[in-house]
């Protein structure tokens, strides 16, 4: 009998048996819950995990993105507000410029109206001096009439000689000083 069991079982192939069967069934439903298990609580978590990290890093790459055209777009704004700065420097100098030449030439339009209020008032010096000359003259020749009237009365000369006598003053005087 014991050659008869043995050959028995020799006549199967895999030994399957119910037993193999439900504990195969058992197994791969056990492995299938575990499965699930590790899906719901490792898997899930891990991939959420990742996507988490991916997206941190997408959206860190992104503000680095923006930061780097903000960079860009604010330097090129100060370069535009150094050459407008340089601009407006440019328009300052060139208006200090222009008020400067307006200055040097008002007062060189002072100078030269004072220039001529100078010369102005030396010639009417220079005119109150020679009428004060003039008028000195006019005294002497009196007094020189005067005296020449004295000689004549005390020589008592006639008409003639007195005549030629003034004659020859006025001559020595001129007739431009008397005249003045």
């Amino acid at each position: 009998m014991i050659l008869l069991t043995e050959g028995a079982s020799m006549s199967r192939l895999f030994d399957l048996d119910w037993q193999l069967i439900s504990d195969s069934c058992l197994m791969i439903i056990a492995i299938f819950v575990l499965f699930l298990v590790m899906s719901r609580f490792l898997f899930n978590p891990a991939r959420k995990m990742l996507n988490d990290r991916k997206e941190k890093i997408q959206g860190e790459l992104e503000n680095a993105k923006n930061d780097m055209e903000e960079a860009e777009r604010l330097r090129e704004e100060y370069e535009a507000k150094l050459k407008e700065i340089d601009k407006e420097a440019e328009s300052i100098l060139s208006e200090a410029r222009r008020k400067a030449l307006n200055n040097e030439n008002q007062i060189i339009a002072q100078a030269k109206e004072e220039a001529a209020r100078i010369l102005e008032r030396a010639r009417t010096e220079a005119e109150l001096e020679k009428q004060k000359l003039s008028d000195e003259v006019k005294k002497e020749i009196v007094s020189v009439a005067s005296l020449m009237a004295g000689k004549v009365v005390s020589a008592s000369i006639d008409t003639a000689v007195q005549n030629q006598l003034i004659d020859e003053t006025l001559k020595e005087i001129g007739d431009k000083t008397w005249l003045n």
